[in-house]
């Protein structure tokens, strides 16, 4: 396990590979451990670092440092202590979130964002996200394979005022409409069949934007990347690959994804 302190407590987090740094951010049911596989499939070219988030994990549970902006927070010093520039940023619910709020304050340390089943107002987040308990949240998400409980078995560290204190702050302060006019690449990836948040219509969808891009990976719910591991990390491996500065919707030359995007 490699952990850093920061400001007095303590961030735990994972590393695979080597070469341009990307950071992965887990959502409300998990830690770093069910990125293993995307982990592994961009290690090949890429240095991976995945986080536990505060009040996930095996990272430091403090209750002041919940709110989206103040884990966004995290990131900033953990990139700093760590002496790593610019990043691909990968996050998942709320990871998505918190990875937007770092744009946000420091869009120049961001070179592009992939941005997974991501809330873009308050009313995406079903209303069983907010009140049911993690053991309830994890039956209702999560396919019963031997791999998704492999995946989600750090679920049950959560402490539930983290969860609950994203969800009240993302309900404060909209991240997303903060971010439109950034000007990073972003790709927002949904799963179709994920019944805690709603994907943008198709409508919202071709309003984004040049520098964002939708794909909605069929057969996928709120976990694409353990869904569909193998088109996840396909379609990541391909957005990762566009030029820097480069809109993702250049991924629609592919038809492979050309026809995901509807």
């Amino acid at each position: 396990m490699s952990a850093i302190i920061l400001d007095g407590s303590m961030v735990h987090y994972e590393a695979l590979g080597r070469g341009r740094p990307i950071v992965f951010l887990h959502g409300w049911l998990g830690s770093w451990r069910y990125w293993i596989n995307a982990m592994q499939a961009a290690s090949t070219s890429y240095r991976a670092y995945a986080v536990d988030l505060f009040g996930f994990g095996d990272s430091t549970r403090d209750p002041l440092r919940y709110p989206i902006e103040r884990q966004a927070d995290l990131i900033n010093r953990f990139l700093e202590e760590m002496g790593i520039g610019k990043v691909a940023l990968v996050g998942h619910g709320l990871g998505a979130l918190v990875g937007m709020s770092f744009v946000k304050q420091w869009p120049k340390s961001v070179d592009r964002m992939m941005a997974i089943t991501c809330p873009t107002e308050y009313e995406a987040v079903n209303a069983r996200m907010r009140t049911a308990s993690l053991t309830e949240l994890v039956d209702w998400l999560v396919a019963r394979t031997p791999e998704a409980a492999s995946a989600l078995s750090d679920a049950s560290k959560a402490d539930p005022m983290a969860v609950a204190a994203s969800i009240a702050s993302l309900q404060s302060n909209n991240v997303f409409s903060d971010i439109r006019n950034l000007g990073v690449p972003c790709l927002l990836v949904y799963g179709p069949s994920d019944p805690a948040i709603t994907m943008p219509s198709v409508e919202k969808a071709d309003a984004l934007p040049q520098h964002m891009h939708q794909v909605n990976l069929e057969s996928a719910g709120h976990f694409p990347m353990i869904d569909n591991p193998t088109q996840f990390n396909r379609l990541m491996t391909d957005f990762l690959a566009l030029d820097s500065g480069a809109s993702p919707r250049e991924l629609q030359l592919k038809e492979e994804w050309k026809r995901r995007v509807r």
